[in-house]
């Protein structure tokens, strides 16, 4: 008798390997993840529908068992093309339009022996740090349902949190895989741009290169986003999508072990962490001086600036009139709504709010992520660089961060650091991640990082 219990426990390397042992069938685990999901999404609401034709590809699983995920069901974001299936991006006005054909990435994943099984939950119209739409409505958190998954792969965050799926794929414009992925006490990794393909990728926004969107994967571990990326960056993919640079996983970096000089940041000047980040980031730091790496501070530069002139105006760049068109016809999401606001108001008034908004230059995100719209410039920065980045699990919020978290002021003493204050609140027990970042291109060396802070945090709890 299968034990699903057991199954769902297995990191992905222990699967994949009990898998080509023939310990495991696929049957065994692809029976015991659909029914672990299905409990799963009763409870989160992470899911907007089943691949149904991922039991056909089941029979026919045993033909691919050379491939790196032979057997491992995967689970992708609901804007990811999967052939006859919508990818709406919780947008009214993009239902009903199965997509012709599989995306690249999807393509990839069948290749090398993995079952896409499940679309997973993003807010309405991808562009906000919470997870719901009018469509499959709101996804909660796995470690606290009063709380968000994070967004936009909050889907994704929320059910490998939950348990439901060992390996999954979303995508990244401002933090997109990697604040659910904190938020649910899990990792994930934004590639460098281009490092994946990106055809078959659902964006809202088509056109503008200022910040770069980035498939990438999100799992339990360390060791499967690494995977992952090994299974994608494949001879496979270099054929089918020509425009991504033919560089295969190396994996000599990635197992390295020569002390690293990394530079730490606790606080960009900008947005004050709360206090169990900034703990976070203070405890990492220690492990990593105690391994022998080098760590030096550093302080980024005019982040106001970037923050707004770059970022915003990049991604904004229509003044949203893409967006406000994809709205039309549908109600506008609740967790979208002060975001969208000002872009109907007439001209004249827009006019005025700018004049009077200018002093109080922050207050401008209010209209941008209605959910810790600040955490933009420690997110946002790095799709704005295309730095590869990712986020590993460190940490829970204790009662002493709670209690410390009272006497919290922020950097301007605002209304957005009162908004923020309120947001990190009635946390403890909830995750606390660090964020990794490397060189463009340099993805490899920023999951070696990755991992290196996963093993530090595991061995000092010992």
């Amino acid at each position: 008798m299968t034990d699903s219990a057991h199954i769902v426990t297995l990191s992905l390397s222990e699967l994949t390997k009990q898998l080509k042992e023939g310990l495991l069938s696929p049957e065994d685990v692809f029976y015991s993840y659909m029914e672990k999901t299905l409990d799963v999404n009763k409870k989160l609401n992470c899911c907007t529908g089943i691949l149904l034709e991922s039991f056909d590809q089941l029979k026919t699983a045993s033909s691919i068992k050379e491939g790196l995920l032979y057997g491992v069901p995967v689970s992708i974001k609901e804007n990811i093309a999967y052939k006859n299936h919508d990818s709406s991006c919780g947008v009214i006005i993009n239902l009903d339009q199965p997509v012709e054909k599989d995306s690249v990435l999807v393509e990839v994943l069948k290749r090398q022996g993995a079952i896409p099984f499940v679309k997973t939950n993003l807010p309405q119209g991808l562009l906000n740090y919470d997870c719901s739409n009018p469509i499959y409505g709101q996804t909660v958190n796995p470690h606290n349902l009063q709380k968000t998954s994070g967004g936009s792969s909050g889907g994704e965050g929320s059910l490998i949190g939950g348990g439901g799926s060992v390996l999954g794929l979303g995508s990244d414009i401002g933090g997109s895989i990697r604040i659910p992925a904190s938020f649910c006490g899990i990792a994930g990794f934004k590639p460098t741009a281009g490092r994946l393909s990106s055809q078959g990728i659902r964006p809202i926004y088509r056109g503008q290169k200022s910040v770069l969107s980035s498939s990438g994967p999100m799992a339990r571990d360390v060791d499967s986003l690494a995977l992952c990326m090994q299974a994608l960056l494949c001879d496979h993919m270099f054929s089918l999508d020509p425009t991504v640079p033919p560089l295969p996983f190396n994996t000599q970096i990635y197992q390295s072990s020569k002390p690293l000089r990394i530079g730490y940041l606790e606080n960009d000047g900008y947005v004050q962490p709360s206090p169990s980040m900034a703990r976070g980031i203070r405890e990492v730091k220690a492990l990593l001086e105690q391994a022998g790496h080098t760590l030096v501070p550093y302080s980024p530069l005019n982040i106001s600036h970037a923050a707004h002139e770059l970022m915003i105006k990049g991604v904004l760049a229509d003044g949203a009139t893409t967006l406000l068109q994809k709205l039309v016809g549908g109600p506008v999401d609740p967790c979208l709504r002060s975001q969208v606001l000002p872009y109907y108001f007439p001209k004249w008034l827009k006019k005025t709010l700018s004049f009077l908004l200018k002093p109080l230059v922050r207050l401008n995100n209010l209209f941008l992520f209605s959910v810790l719209p600040d955490v933009l410039t420690y997110m946002m920065l790095y799709n704005l660089l295309n730095f590869p980045a990712g986020v590993v699990p460190v940490s829970t919020v204790t009662a002493e961060d709670e209690e410390e978290l009272k006497h919290y002021k922020g950097v301007y003493q605002d209304l957005m650091d009162k908004s923020f204050k309120q947001a990190v609140s009635g946390g403890e027990g909830l995750p606390v991640a660090v964020q990794c970042v490397a060189l463009p291109w340099q993805d490899e060396l920023c999951l070696r990082f990755m991992k290196e802070v996963e093993q530090l945090i595991k061995q000092s709890r010992k």
